[in-house]
């Protein structure tokens, strides 16, 4: 053969070998049927297995098999509460493996609640959560509006995150006992705590200090008998803490 006509034949085949590569990938893929016959739901803490499929439309059995693993994976990764899912099957049930945001409070707006993530995304609060005790945020100041999927904006909003924040650093089991963080509409800040009657005027600014002072006084036994006869504890001034027999009242003096 000449070369001319090796050049030929080696040019068809290379053609032919492209012509097949393409038609594979281009070729329509087969829907493969894996006879699901349930999906199962494990981690989740804040709203039962049913709720979950519910809500992201994989209740109805009927339609498994016209799913992809792709699709349900993905259906699960869109909910609000849910950081990633990783799914398996095994034989015809299918186990989705959850995790779940942490979630650092919840936020009224009105009386709508809202969660804010530990990534300080605003979620809506979805149908039968199960109850989670986180601290509440209320009052936000007047004009700062805000809605689901968004990321927490407004210095009200920071500043109430930064408490969290300094409880959590200071000592974990104050943060169990934080209540309410009512932002009072841009005024001075006031904090509940459960087990703990008497309301903390905690103003604004300086949340890591005021934090360890508030620490420091619970340590001791005998001024906690004596806060439980007050009405506040005022931590808006600079190295002191004082004790009040009103909120508008007299103060009755620092304590270092």
């Amino acid at each position: 053969m000449s070369k001319a006509g090796s050049k030929i034949l080696g040019t068809l085949f290379f053609i032919l070998l492209i012509s097949f590569i393409f038609y594979l990938i281009l070729l329509p893929k087969k829907i493969v049927k894996r006879n699901i016959t349930k999906i199962e739901i494990k981690g989740n803490r804040f709203l039962s297995e049913t709720d979950y499929l519910k809500q992201t439309k994989l209740l109805n059995v009927s339609e498994y098999n016209r799913l992809t693993l792709s699709i349900i994976k993905d259906r699960l990764d869109k909910h609000p509460y849910i950081l990633k899912a990783d799914i398996e099957q095994n034989d015809k049930i299918l186990t989705a493996y959850i995790t779940e945001k942490k979630m650092t409070a919840v936020l009224l707006k009105g009386t709508v609640p809202y969660f804010i993530s530990e990534r300080n995304e605003i979620l809506p609060l979805m149908p039968n959560t199960k109850f989670i005790d986180l601290p509440v945020i209320s009052n936000t100041k007047y004009g700062e509006d805000f809605k689901s999927f968004e990321l927490v904006k407004g210095d009200d909003l920071i500043d109430a995150l930064k408490i969290i924040e300094a409880v959590k650093l200071v000592d974990s089991r104050m943060l169990n006992r934080l209540s309410e963080i009512n932002l009072r509409n841009g005024k001075d800040i006031i904090l509940s705590f459960s087990g703990y009657p008497v309301p903390i005027i905690f103003g604004r600014g300086d949340e890591g200090r005021k934090m360890v002072y508030l620490e420091s006084l619970w340590k001791n036994q005998m001024l906690i008998d004596d806060i439980k006869n007050t009405k506040y504890i005022d931590l808006r001034f600079a190295g002191n803490i004082y004790i009040g027999s009103e909120i508008t009242g007299q103060n009755i003096g620092p304590i270092q």
